[in-house]
């Protein structure tokens, strides 16, 4: 039976939608900043030479610069301004979370609360400047190298250098805005925004190629494997393992309340889209500056890292897939889902699992279950994300239509929409509770008379 949260939220409508004003706010909060981020994709860092850029990105567009300029939006394959992407951003951040996890004075800081996250956030924001700074400097050596730049020398370099770190420091600021005062995840709309606009481009050419070669049924595999992937993320999205809660009756005064129960559910894969987003953040991190030296400065560990680490082959394959499992795991014991504050808080209700003990033992019990259904949740990440990324390799699909971007794509469209639903069902309640006190006030005047 469908509980009362449920119920409203299968009566919301474009009406109560027209109603909540602060959502409605929020909303266009959040597209105006993403207006703005698009905006600054399209313009270009001082100094580049367009026609001989636009040549060596269609040649690098099958390797690692296609990941490099999806996961950018675009902005590479013109060289705008924010051609760094937020990838430093997460770069860094994936740096203090495992630096948090062992680390004994940043373990204290996630402790203190919001001041010790302040702190945490301050120092990824350090790292990121740190990051960026190097990868833009790379990436200027790189493009003087490769003969991108119309003006090559120190103040090119100097200039791109500040462009591309205040691009990024930019994008960190409009993540971070859009989270506080829009709606959903601000870093992850970006970067889901960025592949959403590039995806009819990517369409008309690989349908242009798909009339050249004459290989249609190529062409409706493709579009087959992308309509299956997105029921099968949406369902697996979706699945739950639910715990059964139990809740003892108590005596408040003199009355007596029946104890009750509920359900604790778990998501099959409760870290969501940061595990593919991390692992690509650390494949493209050593491997940004030899895209763009064109084999001309890349020393020979850059140039083996592009022969063993380029997309489609073993060794990037395998580093994905254990990075993928890796970042599920840990995103979700330190993030998403900790055991210990859930078995916490339910023994603070006086809830617990029948027969398991509240405290330690709930703990462990909760530490099992998920521990297991991890294992499904990684694999299928890691299905959806390599299947793909085989098949692309070998029949040259572009990246839009792979399973990182697809799982993108499903996923913080589903986490926005169910935080849309949230401010939604939070407005009705508000409306049901201000009727009940006009109701109160009103009956309360018709009343007063009789008193006199």
């Amino acid at each position: 039976m469908a509980s009362a949260a449920e119920q409203m939220a299968a009566n919301t409508s474009w009406s109560a939608f027209g109603q909540a004003k602060e959502l409605r706010q929020r909303i266009l909060f959040a597209l105006g900043l993403l207006v703005v981020y698009r905006i600054g994709t399209y313009i270009p860092v001082p100094g580049i030479d367009s026609d001989q850029l636009r040549a060596f990105m269609d040649e690098a567009a099958s390797g690692i610069g296609g990941i490099l300029s999806m996961f950018t939006g675009g902005a590479l394959a013109r060289m705008g301004i924010f051609a760094l992407g937020i990838m430093p951003y997460i770069s860094a951040s994936i740096i203090v979370q495992l630096l948090g996890a062992m680390w004994e004075p940043l373990k204290q800081l996630k402790k203190e609360g919001d001041a010790g996250r302040k702190k945490l956030n301050q120092y990824t924001r350090y790292g990121t400047v740190v990051l960026a700074t190097f990868q833009a400097y790379g990436m200027a050596s790189g493009l003087e190298a490769g003969g991108l730049v119309t003006d090559p020398g120190l103040y090119f370099k100097i200039a791109c250098v500040i462009t591309l770190v205040g691009g990024t420091m930019f994008l960190m600021w409009l993540g971070e805005q859009i989270t506080a005062r829009g709606i959903g995840n601000g870093i992850s709309l970006i970067i889901f925004v960025g592949i959403i606009a590039e995806v009819p481009a990517a369409l008309a050419g690989f349908l242009a190629q798909g009339q050249e070669t004459n290989n249609w049924g190529l062409v409706l595999g493709v579009f087959a494997m992308v309509i299956v992937i997105l029921a099968f993320v949406v369902f697996m999205e979706r699945s739950l393992r639910k715990i059964h809660i139990q809740y003892p009756r108590r005596q408040v005064g003199m009355k007596v309340f029946d104890g009750g129960s509920s359900h604790l559910p778990i998501k099959v894969n409760p870290a969501g889209v940061i595990p593919a987003i991390f692992a690509s953040a650390l494949l493209l991190l050593p491997t940004t500056l030899s895209t763009f030296s064109g084999g001309e400065t890349a020393g020979p560990v850059m140039s083996t890292l592009l022969a063993y680490f380029g997309p489609g082959q073993p060794l990037y394959l395998l580093f994905f897939t254990g990075m993928i499992v890796f970042f599920t795991y840990f995103y979700t014991r330190e993030v998403a889902f900790k055991t210990d504050e859930v078995a916490d808080n339910l023994k603070n209700q006086n809830g617990f699992v029948p027969g398991i003990r509240p405290g330690k033992r709930t703990q462990e019990y909760l530490d099992y279950v998920v521990t297991r259904i991890l294992v499904l949740g990684s694999g299928y990440l890691a299905l959806v994300c390599l299947l793909p990324e085989i098949l692309r390799s070998q029949f040259s699909i572009p990246f839009y239509f792979g399973g990182t971007s697809v799982l993108i794509i499903v996923s913080v469209g589903m986490d926005t929409i169910q935080q849309i639903q949230s401010h939604l069902l939070a407005h009705q309640y508000e409306g049901l509770i201000e009727k009940s006190q006009l109701r109160g006030k009103r009956s309360g005047k018709k009343r007063s008379p009789a008193r006199k």
